[in-house]
C-alpha cells in the first residue's frame, strides 16, 4: 500500500509526513520547501498484536506497513506546468490512495500561497488540477480508440470509447473520475486500465491548531459540507500536535498530552487505520513462538488469497486453512485452549477471511527449506 500526501504548499504535509514515518523531509515556512518526493514507511499500528504477544511470548513483533509519500506542493496551473510541474503528478499516479492535506488553522506568520485561508479554494483547486490531467488522458486516449471502435468494428475497442465518453462527460462539468459508475466487467477492466489520478480513493485531512483539534472549527465545518456529495472521507488533525507527542519519550507523556487536549489516540494512528478503511484493507494474523505477524489483505478475500500474501505457492497448493477468532484466543489464552474448547474452525476454499483472524495455512507444495525454517509458525 502506498498513499500520497498532497495539498497546497505550506498547509503542513510534511509536518504530518515526518510525525508519520521515520523519514524527516524539510518543514519550513515557504512555498515548495519539498522539491524531491519523500517516501516514508509507517507502522500500522494493532493493538492486538501486543495482547497476542503477551499470551505467545514470540520472538518478535511484526505489524503491517504502508508506504506514504511527501509530494511537493501543487499549484493552480501544475497540470500545465506551473510550479514544480507535472513530474509531482506522476508520483500520485503510482499511489493507491491520496491524502489531501487541507490548511484549516489561522496563523499570520506562515505564508498561505494564495494570501488568505480557505479550505475550500485550496481543495477546488488541487482537485481542478487532477481532472485537468485526467482530462487530457482522456482525450488523448479517444484519439486512439475512436478509429476502431466506430469503423475497425472492435468490440473491446467500443466499450473503452464508452467509458473514455463517460469520463469526458464527468471531467468536463468539473467531477472527479470516481463519480462515475459501470455496469460490466468490461467496462471496469477497461477503466481500471486508464489509471486516472481522479479515481483514487482521497481522505481529506483538515490541519487544525491544538485547540481545535478534538473539536474541529469553522474551517472544519466547511469542508464537511464540501465534500458531502463526494465518496470520500475527511478527518480532523494537528500537525503540530502531533509533531509536540513525537518529541515525547514515554508513552505515559504521550497519553497525559492527548488526554490535556480531549484525545484518546494519536492523529496519525487514526490516519493510518483511516486510509486501511479507505482501501477496503484487513489485516489476518498469525501467531508462534517465532513471531507474531500482521498481514494486510482485502476486505472480501477468501482463505487461499491471503494465503497467497504470505507466499504464492501457499495460494497455488491450498488445501485448507485453520481459523481462530482473535476474541477467542484472548479468552482462553492459548492455541492448545482454543482447540480443546472447539473453537478453532477448519476453511476450505469458499471461506471470507475476517479481519483479526488467525490463521494456520495448510497446503500441498514444497517450499524451499530456508522458507520453511523462516515461516515454520504458520503451517
Amino acid at each position: 500500500m502506498k498513499a500520497s500526501i498532497v495539498g497546497l504548499p505550506n498547509v503542513g504535509k510534511s509536518t504530518l509526513f515526518n510525525c508519520l514515518s521515520s523519514a524527516k523531509a524539510q518543514a519550513a515556512n515557504f512555498p515548495f520547501c519539498t522539491i524531491d518526493a519523500q517516501l516514508g514507511q509507517v507502522t500500522v499500528p494493532d493493538e492486538r498484536l501486543t495482547k497476542l504477544a503477551e499470551l505467545v511470548h514470540p520472538g518478535r513483533i511484526v505489524p503491517a506497513v504502508c508506504d506514504i509519500v511527501d509530494i511537493a506542493g501543487l499549484v493552480k496551473g501544475a497540470s500545465k506546468g506551473e510550479g514544480l510541474g507535472n513530474q509531482f503528478l506522476a508520483n500520485i499516479r503510482e499511489c493507491d490512495a491520496i491524502i489531501h492535506v487541507l490548511r484549516c488553522f489561522d496563523n499570520d506568520g506562515i505564508v498561505h500561497v494564495d494570501g488568505s485561508v480557505d479550505p475550500v479554494r485550496d481543495k477546488e483547486i488541487i482537485d481542478a488540477e487532477l481532472q485537468i490531467k485526467d482530462l487530457e488522458t482522456i482525450e488523448n486516449r479517444i484519439k486512439k480508440v475512436e478509429k476502431q471502435a466506430r469503423v475497425g468494428g472492435d468490440k473491446l475497442a467500443k466499450v473503452e470509447l464508452d467509458v473514455l465518453l463517460k469520463y469526458q462527460d464527468a471531467l468536463s462539468k468539473g467531477l472527479s473520475a470516481r463519480s462515475v459508475t459501470f455496469d460490466t466487467e468490461d467496462e471496469l477492466a477497461a477503466a481500471s486500465s486508464l489509471f486516472l489520478l481522479t479515481t483514487k480513493p482521497v481522505l481529506y485531512v483538515c490541519n487544525v491548531d491544538d485547540a481545535s483539534a478534538a473539536t474541529g472549527n469553522a474551517y472544519t465545518e466547511a469542508v464537511t459540507k464540501a465534500i458531502a456529495g463526494e465518496d470520500a472521507e475527511m478527518m480532523i488533525i494537528s500537525a503540530q500536535t502531533e509533531a509536540d507527542i513525537a518529541e515525547l519519550e514515554t508513552y505515559e507523556e504521550k497519553q497525559m498530552f492527548l488526554e490535556d487536549l480531549g484525545l484518546t489516540e494519536s492523529g496519525c494512528n487514526r490516519l493510518i487505520k483511516a486510509i486501511y478503511h479507505l482501501l477496503t484493507l484487513q489485516t489476518f494474523i498469525t501467531a508462534g513462538e517465532m513471531e507474531v505477524k500482521a498481514w494486510t489483505f482485502r476486505r472480501g478475500w477468501k482463505a487461499p488469497q491471503c494465503a497467497g500474501v504470505i507466499h504464492t505457492d501457499f495460494e497455488k497448493g491450498f488445501i485448507r486453512a485453520e481459523v481462530i477468532k482473535y476474541e477467542d484466543y484472548i479468552h482462553y489464552g492459548s492455541e492448545a485452549a482454543v482447540r480443546e474448547a472447539g473453537k478453532m474452525s477448519v476453511e476450505g476454499k469458499d471461506y471470507v477471511v475476517q479481519d483479526g483472524d488467525i490463521m494456520h495455512f495448510r497446503f500441498n507444495v514444497e517450499l524451499p527449506s530456508d522458507l520453511l525454517l523462516e515461516e515454520g509458525s504458520l503451517l
